[in-house]
């Protein structure tokens, strides 16, 4: 089976997105990195609100302000692991997980319930300490 990839990448944004996975939600398994991925991917493809001009990999894993936490920190900086890649891999050929199917967020309320909104967006799901938030149909971001 021949898949293209959803997103064009290079090996330097295959590592980028890897080492964000890792950095925002290793501790949440597989699935919660692969959803971590989803919203990266989505910003890059996303052409909407705070994503209008992040049109590659690179530009959405190190978009400031309003990026991913993770960058900021030192664990971000270790060097791509192969079971890390693989996963980025599946997220740039194209494979998507609910809730973060179409979503641009997430946050760890902490303890907290997810709010039904977040930036004035919707609530797409949860996934272990995750709250991912959708941009509404209207938005066309996609």
């Amino acid at each position: 089976m021949i898949r293209l990839a959803r997103i064009a990448y290079t090996d330097k944004e295959l590592q980028l997105l890897a080492r964000l996975m890792r950095a925002e939600a290793e501790g949440e398994g597989q699935m919660g990195m692969l959803l971590v991925g989803n919203v990266c991917v989505n910003r890059a493809v996303a052409n909407c609100l705070d994503f209008k001009k992040i049109n590659t990999v690179e530009k959405a894993v190190m978009q400031k302000p309003g990026g991913f936490e993770a960058t900021s920190k030192g664990y971000f900086y270790q060097a791509a692991r192969s079971q890390d890649k693989k996963l980025a891999k599946r997220i740039l050929e194209g494979e998507k997980f609910h809730p973060a199917t179409n979503a641009l967020w997430f946050y760890n309320p902490h303890g907290e319930e997810c709010r039904s909104t977040w930036w004035n967006q919707q609530h797409s799901g949860t996934y272990k300490q995750h709250c991912f938030y959708a941009p509404s149909s209207n938005e066309n971001c996609y």
